[in-house]
């Protein structure tokens, strides 16, 4: 099937779920994106912040940039002229500099608080505790050119369904509890990002919004 092909099968198994898709295109080629741009695809997530820059340049004002890798302080302010949301945020530390580099072009970057919740130590994320302490914080509370959006989280790697639902639940009782703690007047907390190319079924079952499908879209990758 094609790129073309892949993406209309997402969009119609998306219809009706309110979940949107994010194509991950880390390591393909501009073209291969222009493909997905041109089959509908407006959400592209990249892993790596040169390789999102570099692309940007070449693609369409309109495509909505989503970093999903984990992001370096230093490295913030190559995408803070353009990123639409950072899906990796996992400290206060990474919301102080995109608030400072977004500020310096009157932009505000969406953010999702990326959480672990894999058995597996190689995931990064936060704990709830660890959240929970930056955004009850001065420093957090004063940040005007960053908005958390939502959470977003990894589950383990496995074909047992039953564990890997029971993370992705985890992770929607993690959001139920910071929407209802701190974003309960805020209508734009509503996003939450699980799901890649082999567990996406089961995490729209367990309330995702984004899914961030990359493999089963472009195919693997050579």
């Amino acid at each position: 099937m094609s790129i073309a092909d892949n993406i209309a099968a997402f969009e119609a198994k998306l219809a009706g779920t309110g979940a949107r898709l994010v194509v991950v295109t880390k390591t393909h080629p501009v073209e291969r994106l222009r493909e997905a741009y041109a089959a509908g695809a407006r959400i592209f997530g990249e892993n790596r912040v040169q390789e999102m820059a570099a692309k940007q340049l070449e693609l369409p004002a309109d495509v909505e940039w989503h970093q999903i890798g984990q992001l370096q302080t230093n490295k913030v302010k190559y995408l803070a002229p353009f990123v639409h949301t950072v899906e990796s945020v996992d400290s206060l530390r990474l919301l102080l500099e995109l608030d400072k580099q977004a500020a310096k072009h009157s932009r505000v970057i969406n953010g999702l608080l990326q959480f672990h919740i894999a058995q597996e130590d190689t995931k990064t994320g936060l704990t709830l505790a660890e959240a929970e302490e930056f955004l009850q914080s001065a420093e957090y509370q004063a940040l005007r050119h960053v908005r958390l959006i939502g959470v977003m989280g990894i589950a383990t790697h496995s074909p047992n369904e039953a564990l890997v639902r029971g993370e992705f639940r985890q992770l929607r009782q993690i959001f139920e509890h910071l929407k209802n703690t701190y974003f309960a007047g805020h209508d734009d907390f509503k996003e939450i990002s699980m799901g890649m190319s082999a567990d996406y079924e089961w995490a729209l079952a367990e309330g995702s919004t984004l899914i961030r499908v990359g493999s089963a879209i472009f195919g693997s990758r050579g």
